[in-house]
């Protein structure tokens, strides 16, 4: 934590005035926000940001489309490789420049501001807010296993407004609790944020750890479900798949970058950065190769193949009925930390944005009691609820897969960009194996890039105009902020 922190003016709860704020530490602090993050906290956001609902479903549709239990454990395998080069190239990026943002601040400095305002734009409208509301949904889905009444499917009121027809369901009353709940602990202090979110997850990896453990020792699973096929080769429909496929389990892996977005505010990000993307990417590894191995250890592959909810029906499998209410907790706290971990990661990218002027000036305001950027968190919140209550996050996400697996390839091109034009720059982490690890991440995500806009066109294409939607805005911030 910081000795001085400068705090920005805006609104109750604010000062224009700068604060002195007595704490033991040496003065440390980046545009108002205090550098309190350890390597914990750092690591915990990595870990709960990674693992949500996608670990539980996935997997069915990945026996469905490769047909084989050697071809899915690869390619989860395949996935964490590609995951691994995305936080190495993350590292050093995130050690060169230890600024709340992220990615922003990466395409800000090698493309410049109207590359990084797209990000931006895309990351508030879809990319942070959409997944939240999806999460929240979840949760309180699972929660409904105890109290069906706060089910998505149980109505407790309905409006018409002409041809439009609006309902809240129990779900998402209990998720716009969640969210609000979440939302005021990360505003009420970045300590007390960061202790609840490494609460959450390290009860979440336990859970997870234990669940693996015991369906190991206890479950009535199966050996022989590991067996290749007559033949011993790999079915043709594996590698005619795998393109998509490897989209599937790429999103299941995405939110390795998670740290790198409250680097202005971890404490030694030189080290601390590169430490947590790679301790949390490992960890998330090993809990999914286990999770796949339990999946298929309690199921036949033709058993799990299509199956949307994999993680209740292979617990029935190994523990019968009486693991239903355990597993319902644990989805319920998975989702719960990954929400948290996204309400806290995302307002540190409007954050910097307005402290760059690209958007309302206000968005920049640091709490002057918390230290928190709660009128970017408010904001994210706000757009949250919108899209939970109508629903038109499903949506959101779909549209805005393609543009976000492009800035996130472009991101990682930034390691090259920037070798080549400022080779004097610092940096305290180098990616090892370079330039082939993150050649090895941008020519993956080219490949699915080409095969999501092959086949999903329409999706790909939208999400392209709400890209560009962002340049107009870009230009009109910039003038009225009077940014040269």
């Amino acid at each position: 934590m910081c000795e001085h922190s400068s705090v920005a003016a805006i609104g109750f709860g604010y000062t224009t005035e700068y604060m002195s704020v007595s704490i033991p530490s040496p003065p440390t602090h980046v545009r108002g926000l205090i550098r309190s993050v350890g390597l914990l906290t750092a690591t915990s956001v990595v870990i709960a940001n990674v693992i949500g609902g996608g670990i539980f479903t996935t997997p069915g549709f990945l026996a469905r489309d490769l047909g084989s239990p050697t071809a899915l454990m690869g390619i989860w395998v395949l996935g964490a490789i590609l995951a691994l080069a995305g936080a190495l190239s993350y590292s050093e990026l995130g050690s060169t420049f230890p600024e709340a943002g992220g990615e922003y601040v990466y395409l800000r400095e090698a493309y410049g501001p109207l590359a990084a305002y797209v990000d931006g734009w895309i990351s508030f409208f879809a990319g942070f807010t959409a997944p939240i509301a999806a999460a929240c949904i979840g949760f309180a889905a699972y929660v409904s296993h105890f109290a069906p009444a706060l089910g998505p499917d149980y109505v407790l009121t309905s409006l018409d407004l002409g041809g439009w027809h609006w309902r809240l369901s129990g779900a998402q009353l209990l998720g716009l609790i969640a969210l609000w709940a979440v939302t005021i602990i990360h505003i009420s202090g970045v300590e007390r944020g960061a202790r609840f979110q490494v609460i959450v997850t390290i009860g979440k990896v336990l859970a997870l750890t234990a669940l693996v453990v015991l369906g190991f020792l206890l479950g009535t699973g199966d050996w022989g479900h590991f067996e290749a096929g007559p033949d011993g080769h790999l079915p043709a429909a594996a590698l005619r798949n795998l393109p998509i496929s490897l989209i599937f389990v790429l999103y299941c892996y995405s939110g390795w970058n998670a740290a790198a977005y409250l680097a202005g505010e971890v404490r030694e990000p030189g080290r601390t950065i590169p430490r947590s993307l790679i301790a949390g990417t490992g960890v998330v590894t090993v809990l999914y190769m286990g999770l796949n191995l339990l999946f298929i250890y309690g199921l036949p592959l033709p058993e799990m193949s299509g199956v949307l909810q994999i993680g209740e029906k292979a617990s029935l499998a190994l523990f019968g009925h009486s693991a239903t209410h355990f597993v319902s907790v644990v989805m319920a706290l998975s989702i719960l930390a990954s929400a948290s971990a996204m309400i806290l990661a995302g307002p540190r990218v409007y954050y910097a944005m307005a402290s760059d002027g690209v958007i309302p000036k206000q968005l920049a305001g640091v709490h002057s009691r918390y230290h928190s950027p709660a009128a970017s968190i408010l904001l994210q919140t706000l757009w949250t609820s919108v899209l939970l209550l109508t629903g038109t996050f499903e949506q959101l996400i779909i549209y805005s897969g393609f543009v976000l697996v492009l800035f996130s390839a472009l991101a990682v091109a930034s390691v090259i960009v920037l070798r080549v034009r400022r080779p004097g720059l610092e940096r305290p982490f180098r990616v090892p194996l370079y330039p082939f690890t993150p050649l090895l991440y941008i020519g993956f995500s080219a490949w699915i890039l080409y095969f999501t806009l092959r086949d999903r066109p329409t999706e790909s294409l939208w999400g392209i105009v709400t890209a560009l939607i962002g340049i107009p805005l870009y230009f009109y911030w910039r003038r009225r902020n009077r940014v040269p």
